[in-house]
């Protein structure tokens, strides 16, 4: 038996080089560590289709995961808000599966829902339209018609426009919604969630009818790293340079 992990909101971009290098150091050490590496949503900083992941921003990550799951490591990735158009020829070149979000598995005996996070910030309504609209998938075969560079200035225009209209919003606006989050664990009758998208790391309540429920946010990696790493009894968020010393904490046997 091994640990799992969880990371998100990478934000993989040839902008941010040393994001990309951390990313291949940690999967080297994921290797041998980990049955399963779940990847939560936004790996990328923007993925504008399958087309593109022979491009030089994009091939060092895509040949980093297939050495991965090559020598045995499973990769699971979620659509996130800014890698949503992650397709089939992706999981083809990486050996990594896609989930839907959300998406229920057991860890170690405990039924858990894991989600990129960004449909359950429903007090942001504007976002919300804009969601439902990205994700329609009439619009995005309407997109992938357009030649790669045309997509590829139309991410990085939208990614600048977010980021103006980000700054101008109150943050409980953009956190998650706890009643959004309380329904999602009702509607799978879990009672914890983990998810990534608000880059607020930590351990939150969440009520549900069957009891006190929890959501577990993992945190983004612009300026530093975020791993949740499960055991069977324990559990850890942190950094990626302490990733291996938190595989041996949440490994040990509750009676040690």
């Amino acid at each position: 038996m091994k640990a799992r992990a969880f990371i998100a909101d990478l934000h993989l971009t040839a902008q941010r080089p040393q994001a990309i290098e951390l990313f291949r150091d940690f999967l080297a050490q994921a290797q041998g560590l980990l049955d399963q590496l779940y990847i939560l949503g936004d790996l990328f900083e923007y993925w504008v289709g399958d087309d593109g992941a022979d491009e030089a921003e994009f091939a060092p990550v895509v040949a980093a995961l297939r050495t991965a799951t090559d020598r045995g490591l499973g990769i699971s990735i979620l659509h996130g808000n800014r890698d949503f158009l992650l397709g089939a020829r992706f999981v083809e070149l990486t050996g990594c599966r896609l989930l839907d979000d959300p998406y229920e598995l057991t860890l170690f005996g405990t039924p858990t829902v894991i989600s990129h996070g960004d449909a359950l910030c429903t007090d942001d309504r504007e976002y919300q339209e804009l969601r439902r609209q990205f994700r329609d998938p009439r619009w995005q075969q309407q997109v992938l018609t357009r030649p790669l560079a045309d997509r590829i200035a139309m991410a990085r225009a939208l990614r600048a426009e977010s980021g103006r209209a980000t700054q101008a919003l109150d943050a409980a606006i953009l956190d998650v919604n706890t009643d959004a989050a309380s329904a999602l664990l009702a509607r799978h009758g879990v009672r914890r969630l983990i998810h990534g998208h608000t880059h607020r790391p930590g351990e939150y309540p969440v009520p549900t009818a069957a009891g006190p429920g929890e959501r577990i946010v993992v945190g983004d990696w612009y300026e530093g790293s975020s791993v949740l790493v499960m055991g069977p009894t324990r559990h850890a968020l942190v950094a990626v340079a302490d990733f291996p010393g938190a595989i041996a904490d949440v490994m040990r046997r509750q009676d040690e």
